[in-house]
């Protein structure tokens, strides 16, 4: 098995300080690994007073000056905080100590361990360590030789697990800081992901919600959106973005895509807003039920596919002339920018998914929605809580219950802090994709315009030879998807619309040959390589 997690028993730790072994010993190399990032490391965090006492004597013993001592143990502290992940054991489970451990110290490290995952182990020369039988525990030469080993065993599709892992100490914190506290609704952590969520995006308001689903739900609502209402957006997203127009009584008027971005083409928006102003399906398809004469286009609603901003120039551009409103699906999208600016601050209002597999996601449903305008935001605020006025039983419109739980907001907080550089972690992952696959000729990789940030929520290719790569990376154990199977105009919901198969050729296409390869900002390169070349192989072959 390759551990990509290794916890260092305190001891090895020492022996790096004191060079024991010399700089090319087993120790020295593994931590080379960790410093280098090829594997994480971890270390107990109640062993840090040991390590720091135990250190301590050995210099005095040494016969080094206690200043110095006092330097050289604070300047090796400060490198591990650098380099290594803090452990914690949860103050409930030490309870599984009582009785089974040999020894305290190792058993407690073992324990916590134990709940980073299976590709975890120990690095210790101690072939005595109280592992307590839940984690195996090995030699800095015997992992290094699992290190070096080439990629196997199972690959996720997205790995949620890697990524807690990394940032452990700071989620326990948040979390454990709302026990404390006991606000589990509107808490102080709302008001604090809000603020930071607002200027991260580089808007005035930002409101937490309970999901994306919502958050467009919320916008909707405030826009006064209903029956008669004409809303245009893409056939080629999720069923949410036009579930929302429906549920308010309104009619989605689709659009078809931009081929090479899978987003809102702006000359079919264009050709679909003469067609309604004009009743005419000629210029470009139209619901039949209702018939186009009773619909009024009140607001566009474009969808940033898979990470990517859409061409919001030229659609905001069509909504000023039209005096439509701009709603902007930024579900897939948060932390990509269009020309400088950041998904989520464009338009009237934004509305962002934290969906656990969302480029920033809780671990739950939770969601956002941004805006500039002071009044919006009110009213977002109160359709949030039941259509809540100056108090809870002051109600001034029917509303929701769609309030973000203060357990989901401490969560996005931590994972808020490591954001950034998973973003670019993303981006890494995707160039080097493109960089294995982009001469195959079979294979058309993602398109990212100069003036565009993906934020890769996925990484999604198109080939006619969709089913065969499917099924030969299958074999492999390599996890797929397709997204979107179907277009929402060929989907039974919207059936009632009257949209014939062939309205849309460009999301039609699109459904029948992509497909989506394992994103995440913790893949290793190996990882990525090892995917990119059977796609090449199942892509080539016959």
């Amino acid at each position: 098995m390759r551990f990509h997690h290794i916890v260092f028993d305190p001891n090895l730790l020492l022996n790096v300080l004191f060079r024991r072994g010399g700089a090319a010993s087993p120790t020295q190399a593994l931590v080379e690994r960790v410093v280098k990032g090829e594997v994480t490391g971890w270390i107990s965090a109640h062993s840090l007073p040991a390590v720091q006492r135990l250190a301590t004597r050995q210099l005095d013993a040494d016969g080094v000056s206690r200043d110095e001592s006092e330097q050289m143990v604070g300047e090796f502290l400060r490198w591990l905080c650098r380099h290594f992940q803090f452990l914690s054991l949860p103050g409930e489970e030490s309870k599984e100590l009582v009785g089974a451990a040999k020894n305290i110290e190792e058993a407690q490290i073992a324990l916590a361990a134990s709940f980073l995952g299976e590709d975890t182990c120990i690095a210790t020369d101690n072939r005595e360590f109280d592992t307590l039988g839940k984690i195996q525990a090995l030699s800095p030469q015997e992992l290094l030789s699992t290190v070096q080993r080439p990629v196997e065993g199972k690959i996720d599709f997205i790995d949620l697990r890697a990524q807690q892992r990394v940032i452990l100490p700071a989620l326990e914190q948040r979390v454990r800081t709302v026990f404390r506290h006991g606000q589990f609704i509107q808490g102080p952590e709302i008001r604090e992901l809000e603020q930071k969520l607002a200027e991260y995006v580089g808007v005035q308001h930002a409101l937490c919600c309970s999901s994306g689903t919502d958050a467009l739900l919320l916008a909707l609502m405030a826009f006064g959106v209903g029956p008669g209402d004409a809303i245009l957006t893409t056939p080629f997203t999720f069923i949410a973005t036009a579930e929302v127009i429906s549920l308010l009584g309104a009619t989605p008027v689709f659009v078809d895509i931009e081929p090479r971005t899978f987003n809102l083409d702006p000359s079919a928006l264009e050709r679909a807003l003469c067609a309604l102003r004009n009743n005419d399906p000629s210029i470009h398809p139209l619901p039949r039920n209702p018939v186009p004469a009773a619909l009024k286009p009140r607001g566009i609603l474009p969808v940033d596919l898979f990470g990517l901003p859409a061409d919001f120039d030229s659609i905001a551009a069509l909504a000023d002339q039209h005096g439509l409103f701009l709603l902007e699906d930024a579900a897939q999208s948060f932390g990509g920018t269009y020309k400088g600016r950041r998904a989520g601050s464009f338009g009237h209002a934004g509305a962002t998914s934290f969906f656990p597999a969302k480029p920033l996601g809780c671990y739950g449903d939770g969601g956002a929605v941004f805006t500039n305008d002071g009044e919006l935001a009110r009213k977002m605020a109160s359709f949030r809580v039941h259509g809540q006025g100056s108090d809870k039983y002051d109600n001034v419109r029917i509303g929701l219950n769609a309030r973000c739980d203060t357990l989901q907001a401490a969560i996005l907080l931590a994972k808020l802090e490591a954001f950034p550089a998973e973003l670019e972690a993303r981006q890494a992952v995707a160039q080097e994709y493109t960089r294995i696959l982009s001469a195959c000729p079979s294979i058309r990789t993602p398109f990212v315009p100069s003036e565009c940030k993906s934020a890769w929520a996925q990484y999604s290719l198109l080939s006619d030879r969709r089913a065969a790569i499917q099924s030969a990376l299958k074999a492999l154990g390599i996890p797929t998807a397709v997204y979107y199977p179907r277009p929402l105009h060929l989907q039974s919901a919207f059936s009632g619309l009257g949209y014939p198969k062939g309205s849309f050729p460009a999301s039609e296409d699109a459904a029948r040959r992509i497909f989506s390869l394992p994103m995440h900002p913790y893949m290793k390169e190996d990882q990525i390589r090892h995917i990119a070349d059977r796609v090449l192989a199942a892509a080539t072959g016959p």
